[in-house]
């Protein structure tokens, strides 16, 4: 299923808050991508869990969104960052 394509179907308003979840290996490196890619946009950000090996570790940030452009903009960002594995 292309989630992607069923929340555009959806007809969201914005603005509106936004969670992404962000999984990566290292910790520091996590919260510091987050930071740079957030920049000075209000945000929370919190550690979730660690995969059963530990090798994996998820956070959750949130912001809010002033429309659909600005939450691609950040959910590419994201997904382009070395640092980080794989964003939801």
């Amino acid at each position: 299923m292309d989630w992607n394509k069923k929340i555009e179907e959806a007809e969201l308003e914005y603005p509106r808050k936004w969670d992404f979840t962000i999984i990566g290996r290292d910790k520091e490196k996590i919260e510091n991508a987050i930071k740079e890619v957030f920049k000075d946009k209000e945000h929370t950000c919190k550690f979730s869990k660690s995969s059963k090996n530990g090798k994996f570790n998820s956070y959750s940030a949130s912001c809010e969104v002033k429309s659909q452009q600005e939450r691609d903009e950040i959910y590419k960002n994201l997904s382009k960052h070395s640092d980080l594995d794989y964003i939801m």
